[in-house]
């Protein structure tokens, strides 16, 4: 006679997997990737191929060292973290500096809370913030790609636009003198401009945000609130003081927005599980990348928007359960 399993409700049946997750994900960051590649060449692949090889190495290694040889590396994640990793970073950074943002993603921001699942904070940004921080100077120098409409033609390397905004308004700029200096919209969403490699082409990560969304790997309710947010939180402050703001347009495609939103803040692990607990998730992090663009000494603010929205994301699970089944 054939035993049957009796469980409580709900009973879920799903082909969904880590692997699957991780490696639509990947699939996903291939269009941003290909424009990091037309626009800053070999240095592109240099800079991606380390990244993601030193994450899945040190995570192969403090599982052999400390989770009796636990192969978690099939799984996609480090790979993962590694593009990510490399998108948050210029494309002439040396690669022992790639090394160690890799080992403080992998072995301090995933490894030491017990591996994928448990992590409380993304990887890729911790590694990004501990970078930023340690090395300004490296993590701050863009390459000028040659097809750059805006730069010098001897020029090596440029600010991107968020800082060229945040030094002109420092320094009493017009906006009509500091809007000449940047590139416009187009180049803006196609990616001719300076910045990490992964985020300088919004239309990309668009492109790839989609692909998510159909594979239902995330849903729209952190990426919209997140850049509407930040739409229209900028367009208040443009409308109350035009001669002293940017468009919100050009918050919206320049910077690390667009890859943060819809690729980094989207983390299942670390974003809250309930709709409205994302949707409050996306607000505050648009509100705070806001508030550090326009306010802070940083000309960007994403990384640390979603890494503070991530450390609270415990009290929005707990504010904001779903409804148990059945009541």
């Amino acid at each position: 006679m054939k035993l049957l399993t009796v469980s409580p409700s709900p009973h879920v049946h799903d082909k969904t997997s880590v692997n699957r997750i991780m490696y639509d994900v990947l699939i996903a960051l291939i269009p941003a990737f290909i424009v990091s590649i037309y626009f800053f060449g070999f240095d592109a692949l240099r800079v991606t191929f380390i990244s993601v090889a030193f994450c899945v190495f040190f995570e192969w290694l403090i599982n052999l060292l400390f989770f009796d040889n636990k192969l978690t590396i099939r799984d996609g994640s480090a790979a993962v973290t590694g593009v990510l990793l490399a998108f948050n970073l210029p494309s002439n950074i040396p690669w022992w500096i790639i090394m160690i943002g890799s080992l403080v993603s992998i072995g301090i921001a995933k490894m030491t809370f017990g591996g994928l699942g448990n992590n409380i904070f993304n990887p890729a940004l911790v590694g990004r913030i501990f970078l930023l921080f340690s090395f300004p100077t490296d993590m701050t120098v863009w390459p000028v790609n040659r097809f750059a409409l805006k730069i010098k033609p001897d020029a090596i390397t440029g600010a991107t636009p968020l800082a060229i905004i945040k030094e002109g308004l420092k320094n009493n700029e017009s906006i009509s003198a500091i809007l000449n200096k940047i590139p416009d919209s187009l180049d803006l969403l196609f990616g001719n401009v300076p910045g990490s490699l992964g985020e300088i082409s919004a239309l990309a990560l668009i492109i790839g945000g989609i692909y998510l969304l159909l594979r239902r790997v995330i849903t729209w309710h952190i990426p919209v609130s997140f850049i509407l947010t930040v739409f229209i939180f900028t367009g208040i402050v443009w409308l109350v003081n035009p001669e002293k703001s940017v468009s919100p347009l050009i918050h919206i495609l320049s910077g690390g927005l667009m890859l943060g939103a819809i690729f980094m803040a989207t983390d299942m692990v670390t974003s809250p599980m309930s709709k409205m607990g994302q949707l409050i998730f996306g607000i505050g992090c648009g509100i705070i990348t806001s508030i550090i663009r326009i306010w802070g000494i940083y000309p960007e603010g994403v990384s640390f928007a979603i890494v503070f929205m991530n450390a609270i994301t415990p009290l929005i699970n707990a504010g904001f359960k779903p409804k148990k089944f059945g009541k």
